[in-house]
């Protein structure tokens, strides 16, 4: 070898990602998985992640090592297990949730954090801004307080004697204000009344939902962890009111929703991998900008509409990514 392609070759090395030779010298690599909700909810997602990993080069017991642990919808518990993560010295984190995120980033602030699903990144300070975060966290923007339109809207054309919508969720979740402006503004603009009805615990969501009888014609259900935990809660008692909802992620249906439209959470999932590979390789979360979705679906439960003595309209129906009959 000459003198050039020597220091070619030494430079080549010294500017290698540090993980990058971990890999090439056989070191497993780690990944902190936090389920935001409960284990079961998120055992596509994680199936979504590994899978999108795999098509990377990555798979568990190889070159990887997964560390798993369920907040089961408590948002406070993210911290603790984040600080577990920081402690057990995992080479990047990955949760959905900005109360998650937050939390996390708290805990383990020098330990890369991948955010699957997260509503308001920049406003919640965990990062500096969408194209350039410039800390510890990167991830995926789940934009749903600009689909809420879409979401009321298909509420409208689905019930079209609809006059008032209730809005509910987890007061207590960070991005639950931002989702119900965009929802209260959305339903003024289509001639809408509404009133907001919040939650803080589990126990209380078939009172609360309970006493919306009567003054409302459907409800809208503002996406969180402990909304995800306790969606059959939600959609059984909302059912029993005979009021319509819906939901952001059609995975939240389950129980007596009626549709849902947003972002494809798995599609998310997967996106949050190709993330994760790049950190895993090198690359410093600063320097990843905060991806938008680019995958939406509609999902549609025929079976609901029925209990609830609605008919779907064709037309509807025709631009439905997922009928459940």
């Amino acid at each position: 070898m000459n003198r050039r392609s020597f220091f070619f070759a030494l430079g080549a090395m010294v500017n290698w990602p540090l993980s990058a030779q971990a890999q090439h010298a056989g070191k497993i690599l780690t990944i902190g998985l936090l389920s935001s909700s409960t284990a079961a909810v998120e055992v596509p997602r994680r199936e979504a992640f590994l899978q999108r990993l795999g098509e990377l080069g990555w798979s568990e017991g190889r070159n990887l090592s997964i560390v798993d642990r369920s907040a089961g919808g408590v948002a406070e518990r993210a911290g603790e297990m984040a600080a577990e993560f920081a402690r057990l010295h995992v080479d990047v984190m990955v949760m959905a949730g900005d109360a998650q995120g937050i939390a996390a980033k708290r805990a383990a602030p020098n330990t890369p954090i991948v955010m699957a699903a997260v509503g308001d990144a920049v406003g919640h300070g965990l990062v500096a801004s969408l194209a350039r975060p410039g800390g510890n966290v990167t991830g995926l923007s789940v934009q749903l307080s600009d689909t809420a339109g879409k979401r009321i809207e298909l509420l409208q054309k689905v019930i079209p004697a609809i006059q008032r919508v209730a809005i509910f969720g987890n007061s207590a979740n960070l991005a639950y204000s931002l989702e119900v402006g965009a929802a209260q503004t959305a339903a003024r603009k289509l001639g809408l009344g509404s009133s907001v009805s919040g939650f803080g615990r589990p126990e209380d969501i078939s009172s609360a939902i309970a006493a919306l009888h009567g003054s409302a014609d459907a409800l809208y259900v503002c996406v969180d962890p402990l909304v995800i935990a306790n969606r059959v809660r939600i959609n059984s008692s909302a059912l029993a009111a005979g009021l319509p909802v819906v939901h952001s992620y059609k995975d939240n249906l389950e129980g007596g929703g009626l549709l849902s439209y947003g972002p494809d959470l798995l599609d998310l999932y997967r996106g949050a991998a190709d993330l994760v590979d790049k950190i895993l390789r090198g690359t410093k979360p600063a320097d990843l900008p905060v991806e938008q979705p680019t995958k939406f679906e509609l999902a549609i439960d025929l079976r609901n509409a029925k209990t609830l003595g609605l008919v779907i309209p064709p037309a509807v129906l025709g631009i439905a990514d997922e009928v459940i009959e």
